[in-house]
């Protein structure tokens, strides 16, 4: 019956109400859009990790002392591959080159993406390092890898359109016996191993870090915001069952309705979320970090996950619609008659002060785990002291008013400062974000290295015998160019009108020359470095992209429905002869004034939490994003309250009181 009985209710609240209805289900619909997103990149690089971690294998020695039984294995502890890596360059983008020997007279099991173990002379490439090979002249790139070529599966791969290498080899080939500097470039020295089942590599699990501390920064603000989600059009809804309550309804049935309404929308917004995330991944998909865009399956996180997802966004909606029901369940008449709520504690501010004095304390360590902990904790205490202070706000407003408008404000800031910050709180979570990110913000690389110049690694002992050979190379080549051995390297100056075809045209030349080792210029040993900077900069960019569609949805959604919230209190400020002008410029002030203070707080909070990780002085990137972030944030708000007004204008068009 109570199902039956919340059905007719929900069809039958009228056009307003049916408003109020769509509100919710969108406020829900962009929830959980956007918390599928900050889910899946974290699965996404678990997923990138996973399938690069054959490029890191264990050592045969690991094998015996863990006494593990890799897949692969033909004896425990028992080399069967030589596996190295190193990083090769065309076009200033970055080549995988992974040299593979097998030990034993049966070849392992291959890695990931290959159907069979390379053998000596075979090359597999993957297909945007093979259709770049077909493009260029052979003497640019393709010569670098001489041999019978195959294709690498997706499952090799890190990222669509990665350009890897995987070159088979003698297990006794210079490639593999010959010693490799410790220089970065060298992605990874040769190496006995006794599977190719390796682990993800430092990189993979530094990504994985960050991936996490991301999905806090846009996770917590859109829990707070499906949370609220179901507070949406509440005050109509507490005077509803406030009057069930009074004609007779027990508390059972008016919780019972409450929880069944608001999961009917919630779960409809849910599935709509779900289906708006599956048309915008293959977008998502594109986004670059890390080296590359990423494959759609990546951004999917595993049906157990997503089918959680879909239980619980409807679970949280309806327990905080059931949140702040004590007042129907134990004084309707309350409600009825518009008693202004008791003020809320100063408890709420105490436990804001605990979690932050945590903060310096737990960043002396190396845990991710409780630092993003008590990253989310921050984030929540200052939802939990956003109401607060928005009443503290609204009373000082009303005492220092000097104007109708302001008076309504102040006023209204003090009889429901919950639904106010509802408003805001969108905005000041986008600010905690902002203030968080401004000091780790990166600054801009600068690039100091010397144009068309290559330099290879060479031992000590050799550097003139290899500069020999390095000149006979690029005269045979046809490419001029002045050799110089300097200490434990080879100078190679192409002079600096030498285009790019020319360089790689002499990386080419010089390819093999010592085994193990890339020609490079100042600009590859760079690239990491500026790729890291860049991935940083594209995450904050994503993160502050979420932030700010959950702050323009909320502001926007929330305006929407604190007008139908107060339609009945509209109309009867319209009788008195309140100007129209007068009730928008005091639905600004009550939007704008907490905005300022609670948004300049949440700055603040979030510039003390990241503080502890700050390396260096702010860098005016930082500063800009933050400037960036202030003035989107108002003009956020100050739009979703524009686009409301006509809505304003509906509800008190007709302002005689209506009978709910």
């Amino acid at each position: 019956m109570n199902l039956d009985l919340t059905w007719r209710l929900l069809k039958g609240g009228g056009r307003k109400g049916l408003l109020g209805t769509w509100l919710t289900l969108g406020a829900v619909a962009v929830s959980m859009a956007l918390l599928l997103f900050a889910v899946a990149a974290n699965y996404a690089f678990e997923a990138r990790a996973d399938r690069s971690a054959w490029r890191n294998p264990v050592a045969t020695t690991g094998v015996q002392e863990k006494g593990v039984q890799e897949k692969g294995v033909q004896e425990k502890g028992k080399a069967v591959a030589i596996e190295a890596s190193r990083h090769d360059f065309v076009r200033d983008k970055d080549i995988t080159v992974v040299d593979l020997g097998a030990l034993g007279a049966e070849a392992p099991a291959p890695p990931p993406g290959l159907a069979r173990f390379p053998a000596p002379g075979e090359v597999w490439l993957s297909p945007a390092l093979k259709e770049l090979a077909e493009q260029l002249p052979a003497d640019q790139l393709a010569a670098r890898f001489p041999g019978t070529k195959g294709v690498l599966g997706e499952e090799a791969l890190l990222y669509p359109g990665e350009l890897i290498a995987v070159v088979g080899r003698k297990p006794d080939a210079p490639e593999l016996t010959a010693q490799r500097s410790d220089d970065w470039i060298i992605a990874k020295p040769p190496v006995k191993v006794a599977s190719l089942a390796g682990e993800p590599t430092e990189d993979a699990e530094a990504y994985q870090v960050l991936a996490l501390i991301a999905g806090v920064l846009m996770i917590v603000p859109l829990l707070v915001f499906g949370g609220a989600a179901a507070r949406l059009t509440v005050a109509r809804r507490d005077q509803r069952l406030a009057t069930l309550r009074l004609v007779g309804a027990t508390p059972g049935q008016v919780v019972g309705m409450t929880v069944a309404e608001a999961m009917i929308v919630a779960l409809a917004g849910a599935v709509t979320g779900t289906l708006a995330y599956a048309l915008a991944a293959p977008l998502l998909a594109g986004i670059q970090i890390g080296g590359g865009p990423w494959f759609v399956s990546d951004l999917w996180p595993s049906p157990l996950v997503l089918g959680g997802l879909l239980v619980a966004v409807p679970l949280l909606v309806g327990l905080s619609a059931v949140v702040g029901l004590r007042r129907v369940v134990v004084s309707p008449l309350g409600v009825a008659k518009r008693e202004t709520p008791p003020a809320m504690r100063f408890v709420r501010v105490v436990v804001l002060l605990a979690v932050l004095a945590a903060v310096p304390l737990l960043s002396r360590g190396n845990a991710v785990g409780p630092i993003a902990v008590v990253i989310g904790l921050a984030f929540l205490c200052v939802n939990l002291v956003g109401p607060w202070v928005v009443g503290i706000i609204g009373r000082v407003t009303a005492r220092r008013a000097n104007r109708p408008a302001r008076l309504l404000a102040g006023r209204r800031l003090v009889d429901d400062p919950r639904s106010a910050w509802r408003t805001v709180s969108g905005v000041a979570m986008t600010g905690f974000v902002a203030g968080f990110l401004c000091l780790l913000s990166p600054g801009v690389f600068n690039s100091t290295g010397v144009t068309g110049q290559l330099q290879i690694a060479v031992p000590a002992d050799q550097t003139a015998a290899v500069a020999e050979q390095a000149r006979t190379r690029l005269k045979e080549a046809g490419i001029t160019a002045t050799v110089k051995p300097v200490k434990k390297v080879v100078a190679v100056a192409l002079g600096t009108s030498a285009d790019a075809a020319t360089v790689d045209r002499a990386r080419t030349a010089l390819a093999g020359l010592v085994p193990g080792h890339t020609p490079t210029t100042d600009a590859d040993d760079e690239h990491f470095g500026v790729q890291i900077l860049a991935d940083v900069r594209a995450g904050t960019v994503v993160v502050l992209s979420v932030s700010f569609l959950v702050a323009i949805a909320s502001a926007g959604i929330t305006a929407a429905s604190s007008i139908l919230d107060r339609r009945q209190t509209y109309g009867l400020l319209r009788l008195a002869g309140t100007p129209l002008e007068v009730l928008d410029k005091a639905r600004r002030a009550e939007t704008l004034i907490p905005l300022t203070v609670m948004g300049g707080g949440a700055i603040l909070v979030g510039a003390f939490c990241a503080a502890p990780f700050m390396i260096g002085a702010v860098n005016s990137t930082g500063v800009i994003t933050l400037l960036l972030c202030v003035g989107l944030g108002f003009a956020g708000v100050i739009g979703a309250g524009a686009l409301s007004r006509p809505l304003l204008n509906s509800v008190t068009a007709d302002p005689a009181p209506r009978p709910d």
